[in-house]
C-alpha cells in the first residue's frame, strides 16, 4: 500500500525578509496586494513584517493581520519582551496569529553580536518563549545561524523551547553557508536526538552560495515539516529560497520526496509578477519557473520535440504555474470583454475601477501599436495595481534635446486640480523634466535614488517600462510608468512615486 505524502507547510516571508532586499521596500498598499496573492496561493503562514522595527512596520503587520482570512499571520521579533509585546499587539487581530521570536545560537554570534554566554542565551530563549506563549497559542522559535551552531547546544535549545511552548522550531541557514548533504544531516540529527512531539521542524535558507532551494529540499527529504521562502527568491544579500521553485519541485517530483504542499501552483505566475511590479525587482530571463525563458525553446531540436510531445523537453506545463500557453494578441478593435478575459487568464483579479482605468490605457496603447501582447498588458497593469490618490497628474510635456544645446523641458501638471507649468534645464531630457516637476511638487528634499528602464516588449514599437525610487527625507516611494515613449514612461513613473509619497 502506498503511503500518503507528508504535508509540508509553506511559510512565506516575502513581506519581511523579502522586503529587506535592497531596493525592494514596499508601502502598505503594496504589501496588502502581495498578501492577497499569498492567500490565493494558499500559503500556510504569511510573515507580515517586524512589528517592533518601526511604526510603519507595525501598522503594516496590523493591516495584513486584519485582511488575511485563512493563512496564519506572523510577526518576527527578537527574544525581548518589548519586541514580543509589539508583535502580539500587531497580529492579535488575525484569524490565526503567530508570534515568531528568535535568538542567535552560533558561537560567533553569541560572542561578538550578543556578547552573551550560551547558558544566558538558553535562559533568555526559554523565558521569552514562555512569555510569548502566554499571549499567543501559536509561537515559533528560530535558532539564528543554526547551521553554524554546535550540535549539543542545538539539541538542548530545541528541546527547551518546545517544552516552553513553541509549536514550531526553525533551523535557519542564516548566512547561506550550508551545503545540502550537511544541512540534511543536521535535520536528521535533530530528529534523532530530540523528541519533537507535535512540534514542527522548520527550515529557512539563504542563497549566498546559490544553494537555498537545494538545501531546503534536502531538509524536506530529511524530515523538515515547514519551509520558509519568498516569492522570486528575494531577500537580504543573495536572497532566500524561492517559493515557486520549492513548490514546483515538490509537485513535479512528489514521488522522490514523498511530500506535498497545499500551494495552488496555478497562481504562481500572477504572484511573481505582482512582486516584480510592486518592488521593481525583476527576475532574470533564465530564472526557473517564472523567468520569461522558463518555457521558451529556441533550439530546433527542442522545438521539434515539444511540438511532437511537450513532455520531451517540458517537465511541467506553463499552465501548471498559471502561464497560459495560448498567446492572445489584442489590438485597437478588441473589446472590453476580450481584454478583461485576458486579464483574468493572466491571473490579474482587478476591480471595476482598475479595469476601467486599464482599458483606457490599453486603448491608448493600441492606437500607437499594431498589436498588444501579454507582456504589454503586464506592463500596463503595473501602473494601476496599487490605486493611490493622484495629487499630481501629468498633462503634457515638451522637450528640446540635442548634443549641441542644453536640454530643456516644459512640463504641465495637474496639482491638486490646478494646472501648473514649469520649465527647467538638465543633463538630458528626462533629467530636465524631473527638474521641472520638482519645482511644482512642493517637496524640498527630493532625491532620485534609482532609475531603471527596460523594454517591456520587443520590436521597434516596444513598450518602455520605467521604475524609479524617490526619497523625501526619511520616506521612500517607488513609481512605475510604461509607454512607447520612454520620456513619457519616465515622467509617469516619477509622478506616481510623488503621489505615493503624498498618500503615505
Amino acid at each position: 500500500m502506498n503511503q500518503s505524502p507528508r504535508r509540508i507547510y509553506v511559510f512565506d516571508t516575502t513581506l519581511r525578509d523579502g522586503e529587506q532586499s535592497p531596493g525592494c521596500t514596499m508601502n502598505l498598499k503594496d504589501k496588502l496586494l502581495v498578501a492577497e496573492h499569498l492567500e490565493a496561493l494558499r500559503v500556510d503562514v504569511i510573515e507580515a513584517g517586524f512589528a517592533a522595527a518601526s511604526r510603519g512596520d507595525f501598522e503594516s503587520v496590523s493591516a495584513i493581520a486584519r485582511q488575511v482570512k485563512h493563512a496564519s499571520v506572523a510577526s518576527l521579533c527578537r527574544a525581548l519582551t518589548k519586541d514580543i509585546d509589539a508583535a502580539w499587539e500587531a497580529v492579535q487581530g488575525a484569524a490565526h496569529p503567530r508570534i515568531h521570536t528568535f535568538i542567535a545560537t552560533s558561537p560567533i554570534h553569541m560572542e561578538y553580536k550578543l556578547k552573551m554566554a550560551p547558558e544566558r542565551v538558553y535562559e533568555q530563549a526559554i523565558a521569552m518563549v514562555q512569555y510569548a506563549r502566554n499571549k499567543c497559542a501559536d509561537v515559533e522559535f528560530s535558532l539564528e545561524d543554526a547551521s553554524r551552531s554546535e550540535r549539543p547546544f542545538i539539541y538542548r535549545m530545541v528541546e527547551g523551547v518546545i517544552r516552553a511552548g513553541a509549536r514550531t522550531v526553525n533551523i535557519p541557514d542564516t548566512v547561506g553557508y550550508s551545503i545540502p548533504s550537511e544541512y540534511a544531516q543536521l535535520i536528521a540529527d535533530i530528529r534523532a536526538h530530540v523528541d519533537l512531539g507535535d512540534a514542527r521542524l522548520a527550515v529557512h535558507c539563504h542563497n549566498d552560495l546559490g544553494l537555498a532551494v537545494a538545501n531546503t529540499l534536502a531538509a524536506v527529504a530529511a524530515g523538515a515539516d515547514q519551509v520558509e521562502c519568498t516569492l522570486n527568491g528575494i531577500g537580504e544579500r543573495a536572497g532566500n529560497a524561492a517559493l515557486e521553485e520549492i513548490a514546483m519541485a515538490l509537485a513535479t517530483r512528489r514521488e522522490a520526496f514523498g511530500a506535498t504542499t497545499n500551494i495552488d501552483t496555478s497562481k504562481i505566475y500572477a504572484a511573481s509578477r505582482c512582486v516584480v511590479q510592486v518592488t521593481g525587482s525583476r527576475v532574470q530571463a533564465n530564472k526557473a519557473i517564472v523567468g520569461e525563458n522558463a518555457f521558451a525553446h529556441e533550439s530546433g531540436i527542442h522545438q521539434h520535440g515539444v511540438l511532437a510531445n511537450p513532455l520531451t523537453y517540458e517537465i511541467m506545463t506553463p499552465e501548471s504555474v498559471g502561464l497560459p500557453r495560448n498567446q492572445m494578441v489584442l489590438g485597437k478593435h478588441s473589446g472590453r470583454h476580450a481584454f478583461e478575459s485576458r486579464l483574468n487568464e493572466l491571473g490579474f483579479n482587478l476591480n471595476k475601477e482598475q479595469i476601467d482605468d486599464l482599458f483606457a490605457k490599453f486603448k491608448n496603447l493600441a492606437d500607437r501599436k499594431k498589436t498588444v501582447g501579454d507582456t504589454d498588458i503586464e506592463a500596463l497593469v503595473g501602473d494601476v495595481r496599487v490605486p493611490i490618490e493622484e495629487q499630481f497628474k501629468l498633462l503634457q510635456f515638451n522637450v528640446l534635446a540635442s548634443n549641441a544645446v542644453t536640454p530643456m523641458s516644459t512640463v504641465r501638471l495637474s496639482v491638486k486640480g490646478k494646472t501648473v507649468e514649469q520649465v527647467a534645464a538638465g543633463d538630458g531630457p528626462i533629467n530636465a523634466s524631473f527638474a521641472a516637476i520638482n519645482k511644482m511638487c512642493g517637496m524640498k528634499n527630493l532625491i532620485l535614488e534609482s532609475f531603471t528602464i527596460n523594454a517591456a516588449t520587443s520590436g521597434a514599437d516596444a513598450l518602455g517600462s520605467v521604475d524609479v525610487r524617490v526619497r523625501n527625507n526619511d520616506r521612500v516611494a517607488r513609481g512605475h510608468g510604461s509607454s512607447t515613449d520612454v520620456i513619457e514612461a519616465s515622467l509617469l513613473a516619477y509622478v506616481q512615486a510623488l503621489n505615493v509619497l503624498c498618500s503615505e
